[in-house]
């Protein structure tokens, strides 16, 4: 098994320097595990997430799913600001309890220019993912694994 490129402790510095408006010691997200090609990342209960009907915003899904497809491609290839997000889809499968949200990604290939995986989000302590995304990551040309 590879090593990842980045580990928790240096995702973490630089997440923090790069997207402070997201990644911050109050914003609740916290990067579990990292390893190469893929990531665990949680999002902590917060009331505010509840949209109307009692259930946690897809908005809120979308936003860890994205970030946890963010730091597997950074786990695998380094600190590169500047790699983006070129498609993302989402199936919402079931209603989500109000508890932590748990994503994990997983980089199911990891080319010169394009990082395609695919992200399983669940409610802490509960069988079955809650979301299924499909995401596709465009890598800069300067930063090839």
């Amino acid at each position: 098994m590879q090593k990842p490129a980045m580990t928790v402790a240096e995702l973490d510095r630089f997440l923090e320097k790069e997207f402070p408006q997201y990644y911050h010691r109050d914003s609740g997200v916290a990067i579990e595990d990292a390893w190469h090609h893929g990531c665990r990342v949680r999002q902590a209960y917060r009331e505010t997430f509840i949209r109307p009907g009692g259930t946690i915003s897809g908005p809120t899904m979308m936003a860890l799913a994205d970030f946890a497809m963010y730091v597997a491609v950074l786990a695998s290839i380094g600190p590169v600001p500047l790699a983006v997000t070129t498609n993302f889809n989402v199936n919402f499968l079931r209603r989500p309890a109000q508890r932590d949200l748990i994503a994990e990604a997983k980089l199911m290939k990891l080319g010169k220019r394009l990082a395609v995986g695919e992200v399983t989000v669940c409610s802490e302590g509960l069988e079955g993912p809650v979301a299924h995304v499909t995401a596709t990551y465009s890598i800069p040309a300067r930063h090839l694994p």
